[in-house]
Formats: structure tokens, sequence, C-alpha cells
């Protein structure tokens, strides 16, 4: 009786259940993050991959074990597959709009995670541990001074000008110049012209923005939000 209990606790490798729990906890802990950040890759998302990293490493590692040894197998060649499969999943998140390219940190996350779960199904604990801590450490205290690091500014501005082809044009040739522009909103009467842009940049091109806008024949009001 006592055979066959531990057999059948053999058959379940509770070895590798005890990896997937952990790898299940440390892509949980990213991804609540990610929830509360309200980042369309959340808990669930960054749990799921770091759990199918782990389990998919494991298994590749275990493939190779039970081959035959004059086969030369390679134990990363099932896991392999998993820094060009997780590529695919991370460019899904990535989005290009006219005011920039959004959705990198949310890609970048993923990719992390499931090394964060190759690391678990490799037994490496102390590595995967150490690598949710520093992710963590990334997206909560980076995530607050970047504003204050970074050079990139963005601003909103309402401009009223003439209804003019010629004063629109400056407008809009000023406005292009290394600068990202997006159209918030457009208001028209039969003298004026009103739009809201929502403006991304240097700072040094943007700090004078309004004083050059306003120097613009044609340009009324420029009021930045």
């Amino acid at each position: 009786m006592t055979e066959f209990l531990a057999t059948d606790v053999g058959w379940l490798r509770l070895d590798l259940l005890a990896r997937l729990v952990l790898a299940a906890v440390l892509g949980g802990i990213v991804g609540v993050e990610r929830e509360w950040s309200g980042k369309p890759a959340g808990f669930r998302t960054n749990l799921l991959i770091c759990v199918g990293a782990a389990l998919l490493t494991e298994l590749s590692i275990s493939v190779a074990r039970a081959a035959d040894p004059f086969a030369m197998a390679d134990p990363g060649r099932i896991a392999a597959q998993i820094v060009s499969g997780i590529g695919f999943l991370g460019a899904g998140t990535i989005i290009q709009s006219r005011a920039g390219v959004v959705g990198l940190t949310t890609a970048a996350t993923l990719w992390v995670v499931a090394a964060i779960g190759m690391a678990v199904g490799a037994a490496a604990y102390v590595e995967a541990v150490g690598a949710t801590i520093l992710v963590v450490v990334a997206l909560l205290v980076l995530g607050q001074l970047e504003p204050y690091l970074s050079r990139q500014r963005d601003v909103v501005l309402r401009v009223t000008m003439d209804r003019d082809p010629n004063t629109m044009e400056q407008v809009d040739t000023l406005l292009g110049d290394r600068l990202k522009v997006q159209v918030m909103e457009a208001e028209r009467t039969d003298k004026e012209v009103s739009m809201t842009y929502h403006i991304s940049g240097h700072m040094d091109l943007t700090l004078r923005l309004v004083d050059r806008l306003l120097e613009i024949d044609g340009v009324r009001i420029v009021v930045r939000r």
C-alpha cells in the first residue's frame, strides 16, 4: 500500500506542480500591477504566459532527457519557440497612431514575464524571483519618475484662427515640424476655426509653441490646457 502511494505521488510530479504554482504567483504579481494600470494585458494574461512558459521549458528539458542518449537531443528546442511565439503576442499589443506608438511597455512586459516563466521551468528560482522584483520596481517606481527624466512633453492647445486657407496651412506646417499632432476637436463658424490639438514632442519645441503660433497672421487665440 505504501509503495502504491509513493508511486502515485511520484506520478503526480509534485515538483512540477510546485514550479507551476510559483510561476503563477510571479506572473500574477506582475499582472496585478498591469491590471491596476489599466493595461489590456492584465492579471490573467501575464499569469497564463508565465505558467505556459514554465511548463514548456520543463517539457523541453524532460523530452531531451528521455530521448536516446546517442540522438544528441537539444533540451532547448521546444523552449526556444517560446521566444519567437511571445513576439507575435507582444506585437498584437503595439498600436501605431498619429500620436505615436502605444503598447511597447506592455509588449516588453509580456516578453520578460515569459522569461521569468522559463527561469522557473529551468529551476532557476532565485533568478526568477529577482527578475520579478526588478520588473515590479521598474513598472511602479520608474513609471513615476519617467516624466521627469524624459525631455518629451505632451501639451493640449486650443487654437482659434481666421478661416483662411493660408493661415491654416501655416499652423499645420508649424505643428508638423518634428512634432506628433492629433486633432482632438474642431469647430467652425463663418469667420473662424477653433482646433484642439494633442501635441507630443521635445521640450525645447513645445515651450515656445504658443508664442510661435501667435506670431502667425490670422491666429487670434491660443489656450494651453
